[in-house]
């Protein structure tokens, strides 16, 4: 079964693909907060179409809604 990964905008990710935040998003059980613009690189798709798995220079092992990113 191959399931599609779209992007807010529809645009189809893959693994490897970089996304961009268009929102500012707190993490929970953190006070960190990501901000709008933040590239998020070689991202690795999940089982879930509307979650994909992801790092930052500050933030290892991120889950992140698709609903909340572009393609880059």
């Amino acid at each position: 079964m191959d399931v599609k990964v779209r992007d807010s905008n529809g645009a189809q990710l893959s693994d490897g693909d970089s996304v961009t935040l268009i929102k500012d998003l707190k993490l929970k059980g953190s006070s960190t907060v990501l901000k709008r613009g933040t590239v998020i690189k070689n991202i690795h798709l999940t089982d879930d179409p509307d979650e994909i798995e992801g790092r930052t220079d500050k933030v290892k092992g991120l889950v992140l809604r698709t609903e909340f990113l572009k393609k880059a």
